[in-house]
């Protein structure tokens, strides 16, 4: 049996990507492109990519929410899920970040579906208050804002909206209470508001990969009042 080590779990979810996912073209451009631009490496795995993308398809979604574009890289793989009708607004807190994406996505073919609003997206959000709800929201932002992503995500959605919340591991943190770390802080006070907020219902996995020891939350917003 294979030791549970960092280098078999890259190992594996290179199996993965290779059986499952397979190598495309404009998505591996996207990549490279955030890489000359000095991008960090956070965008998602290809395997979480493609799960995103089948959310989206497995709620039919129309329109799409994501909160934190980078590189384009999820949007992307979000877009492609859409039909020619359908819509993701993602909102992107750096310029150059959503020049480079606004490129990728434009280069990818899924242009025409996707709009980038620029600014901190507590401020942005509000915005869209009072437009047509949300089937799906992807949450990839500022840890330490996880909680007023969560509150709006119920908000601009409908009950049945698929919620996904990255990065919930932080490598173990998250099972200490006394961590002075706000990303790991944000993410414990995001996933505490998952399990007693009524307008969500949810779960959360654990994941092993390319990314590391990390997770992700998945909810759905349920119709309840705001508590």
């Amino acid at each position: 049996m294979a030791e549970s080590t960092p280098a078999n779990w890259r190992s594996a979810d290179e199996y993965l990507i290779d059986s499952l996912v397979g190598h495309d073209a404009a998505l591996e451009s996207a990549v490279a492109a955030q890489r000359a631009a000095g991008l960090p490496a956070i965008e998602v795995a290809p395997v979480a990519g493609k799960l995103l993308h089948l959310l989206a398809r497995i709620a039919g979604a129309r329109r799409v929410l994501e909160i934190g574009t980078l590189g384009g890289y999820s949007t992307i793989w979000l877009a492609r899920a859409l039909d020619e009708n359908g819509r993701v607004i993602t909102i992107e807190a750096e310029a150059r970040n959503a020049e480079v994406a606004r490129a990728n996505i434009d280069a990818a073919g899924v242009g025409e579906r996707v709009e980038i609003l620029v600014g901190r997206a507590v401020e942005v959000l509000p915005t869209l208050e009072g437009t047509e709800p949300f089937d799906l929201v992807f949450i990839d932002a500022d840890k330490e804002s996880n909680t007023i992503y969560l509150d709006w995500a119920a908000r601009l959605g409908r009950p049945g909206t698929v919620v996904v919340l990255d990065n919930i591991g932080r490598e173990g943190e998250i099972v200490d209470p006394h961590t002075t770390d706000p990303r790991v802080a944000g993410t414990r006070a995001a996933l505490e508001m998952l399990g007693a907020d009524a307008r969500f219902d949810a779960t959360a996995l654990q994941t092993v990969g390319l990314k590391g020891w990390d997770g992700f939350a998945l909810a759905v917003v349920t119709g309840a009042s705001a508590p």
